[in-house]
């Protein structure tokens, strides 16, 4: 969860917790001194579900938390860019892999620790993979050699769930999935 706001980003005056003067309905940081509200918002964290025939690229974290397990190519979003722009960044980044970004698959909303995750489809071009910094190996599984219980996060492992019984069904819908 976000930490909360202690001071003023435009004056740096200590802040108050309460109802903004403009009829908001929840208590916000606003500035004392030049009446700044100032809001907190959920992250997005954005990324794409590899694929090269019957079998999905994960890639194993060298980065905290969850070091060491797998986990689809994604990271959190920079301003300036779209969802889309976010996700393939973070497979280059995190995977070197050379894709065709597809539709949106899933977005899971994680309201206790503030964020939302967006995963798209995205279509691999080649079975070569360089991964960056943050990944300690990148490699492709089929449904029956993931290994379940070292995926990394909860929302990677709905999504990659939601992916297999789509292609099962052969065709993809977007899931909207809300996570405790």
């Amino acid at each position: 969860m976000q930490s909360p706001i202690k001071h003023c980003r435009d004056c740096g005056t200590p802040v108050a917790y309460r109802l903004p003067d403009d009829g908001d309905t929840r208590e916000r940081a606003v500035c004392p001194a030049c009446n700044t509200v100032h809001y907190q918002n959920p992250l997005n964290v954005v990324g794409t579900v590899p694929y090269w025939g019957d079998q999905v690229l994960l890639c194993k974290r060298n980065i905290e938390p969850r070091w060491g397990k797998w986990t689809l190519p994604a990271g959190f979003m920079e301003l300036g860019e779209s969802v889309a722009q976010g996700a393939a960044r973070e497979t280059v980044e995190e995977a070197g892999a050379e894709f065709e970004m597809e539709e949106l698959l899933s977005i899971l909303s994680v309201p206790r620790v503030g964020q939302v995750h967006l995963f798209f489809r995205a279509r691999l071009l080649s079975e070569r993979f360089d991964p960056g910094p943050e990944t300690i190996e990148a490699r492709l599984f089929a449904e029956h050699e993931i290994p379940w219980e070292e995926i990394a996060f909860r929302t990677v492992r709905e999504t990659l769930e939601r992916y297999f019984a789509d292609r099962k069904r052969g065709q993809f819908s977007l899931h909207a999935v809300d996570i405790d």
